[in-house]
C-alpha cells in the first residue's frame, strides 16, 4: 500500500531516478554534500579514503572521481586529489609531507605564493624552507640536509624560466630518501612527462590551460604511488578540500580541446617571441625554445613543446616607468596574472628579492599569448614600444 505524502513531503521526496537508454557526449555534474547509502551495512563498509565508494560530497562524487581519473591518466599517474586552486594543492602537499624540524627545499624561481607559503612554516611550524639555484643540477646533493623531506621543483620557472635539471635533482634526492615535487602547470602535463623524468608527485593549477576560460580555480596533485598518496589523502581530508561539481564540470568540458589549445598557444608565442627578439628594445627573451634563455639544452631534451608564456628583459637603459608605460600602452594585452586562457595577458615583475643568483640587468615583462592572430598581437607590441 503506497502511503500518501504531503505536500510538503512530496516536494522533498520525489520518485525520480536516472533515465536509462540516455547517452550524451558532456559528463553529467552530480551536485551532493550528503551520500546516500543503500543500508548501515554499505556505509559502514564505505571508505573515503580508498575512493572504493562514495561517501561523503567533500570526498567525491561521479563528477570529480572523472575528473580525477582524466588528470592522473593525462600525467601518466594512477591517483589524482582535487584542491580549489594550485596554492591549496601545493599546500596540501607540504602539511602531508612535513612537519615540524623537518627542511624543504625550493628553487629561487618558485611560484611567489609557494614562496610565501614556506615562510609561513617557516615563522609558524618549525620547518626550515630553504632556497636553491633552480640551475643547481646534481649540485642540490651538496644541499639536502639529514632533515630535508621534500624538494619542490618547477619547469620553468613561470617568470624567468631557467629550465631545473629535473632528472639530476631527483637521482640525488632519491639517493637520501627524499620526495620530489614538480609544479608542471606551464607544460599541462603535455609537453613534460615528470614522472619519466622521476618525480614522486605533480601539481597541477588546472585554472590554467585545463580550464581555458580563465573562469575557474582549481588545482590537482598526482601520484604513481599509493602510499604517498595515502598520506596526501589523509591531509585532503584534514583540510576539508574539494571542488565544486560545476567547476570539474567546466574543466571536463575544456579537457577535448586543450591539446589543441596548447598547439597554438605554442605556436603564437614563438611567433612574437621570435619577433621581440628582432628589437633594439629587447636584451633578451626568455623562452626555454630559445638558445639563450637559461636550460634550453635540458628543455630541448626533456620537453616536446612549450606554451603560452615566456618573459623578455629590456634593455638597461630603460626605466621601470618606460616599461610600465609600455605595458599601459597595451591594448589586447591586459594587465593580469595568471595564463592558459584565450585572452593574451602582460605582467612586469620587480625580480629584487625573487632570485639571489639573478645576473642579468634590464626590466622584465612577461607575456601570456592567447588565442588571437599572432599578427595582431605584434602589432600592439610595436605600437606600445613605440611609446616607450
Amino acid at each position: 500500500m503506497t502511503q500518501t505524502k504531503s505536500l510538503q513531503t512530496a516536494l522533498i521526496h520525489s520518485d525520480y531516478t536516472a533515465p536509462q537508454g540516455f547517452a550524451a557526449f558532456p559528463q553529467a555534474i552530480h551536485h551532493a554534500s550528503t551520500v546516500l547509502f543503500k543500508d548501515v551495512a554499505s556505509m559502514r563498509s564505505g571508505n573515503w579514503h580508498d575512493k572504493s565508494a562514495y561517501t561523503y560530497g567533500l570526498h567525491g562524487t561521479p563528477t570529480t572521481f572523472t575528473l580525477e581519473a582524466r588528470l592522473a591518466e593525462i600525467e601518466g599517474g594512477t591517483h589524482c586529489l582535487l584542491a580549489p586552486s594550485g596554492l591549496a594543492a601545493i599546500a596540501m602537499a607540504n602539511f602531508a609531507l612535513l612537519k615540524s624540524g623537518d627542511d624543504v627545499l625550493l628553487p629561487e624561481n618558485v611560484y611567489y605564493p609557494n614562496r610565501e607559503l614556506g615562510r609561513w612554516l617557516s615563522q609558524d611550524f618549525g620547518i626550515t624552507a630553504r632556497y636553491y639555484d633552480p640551475l643547481v643540477g646534481a649540485g642540490i646533493a651538496e644541499l639536502i640536509q639529514s632533515n630535508t623531506r621534500l624538494i619542490w621543483t618547477e619547469a620553468p620557472g613561470s617568470v624567468t624560466m631557467e629550465v631545473p635539471d629535473i632528472p639530476a635533482i631527483c637521482a640525488a634526492a632519491h639517493a637520501r630518501g627524499v620526495i620530489v615535487g614538480l609544479d608542471n602547470t606551464w607544460s599541462a602535463g603535455l609537453a613534460l612527462r615528470g614522472f619519466d623524468l622521476g618525480v614522486d608527485f605533480v601539481m597541477q593549477a588546472l585554472t590554467k590551460y585545463h580550464s581555458g576560460g580563465s573562469d575557474v580555480l582549481m588545482g590537482a596533485v598526482i601520484t604513481r604511488d599509493k602510499q604517498l598518496n595515502d598520506r596526501l589523502a589523509l591531509a585532503h581530508m584534514r583540510l576539508g578540500l574539494g571542488v565544486g561539481a560545476d567547476d570539474a564540470y567546466l574543466v571536463l568540458r575544456s579537457l577535448p580541446t586543450m591539446k589543441l589549445r596548447f598547439d597554438a598557444h605554442d605556436a603564437g608565442a614563438r611567433s612574437v617571441a621570435a619577433w621581440l627578439k628582432s628589437r633594439p628594445e629587447i636584451a633578451s627573451v626568455l623562452h626555454p625554445a630559445f638558445e639563450d634563455c637559461p636550460g634550453h639544452a635540458i628543455w630541448q631534451r626533456d620537453f616536446t613543446g612549450a606554451g603560452g608564456l615566456f618573459s623578455v628583459l629590456f634593455d638597461a637603459s630603460y626605466t621601470e616607468q618606460q616599461t610600465d608605460r609600455f605595458v599601459d600602452a597595451l591594448t589586447l594585452f591586459k594587465i593580469g596574472y595568471s595564463w592558459g586562457g584565450a585572452h593574451s595577458l602582460v605582467m612586469p615583475y620587480r625580480l629584487h628579492g625573487m632570485r639571489r643568483s639573478w645576473q642579468q640587468g634590464g626590466q622584465l615583462v612577461r607575456f601570456n599569448i592567447g588565442l588571437e592572430s599572432p599578427q595582431d598581437l605584434i602589432a600592439d607590441i610595436a605600437q606600445a614600444l613605440a611609446a616607450l
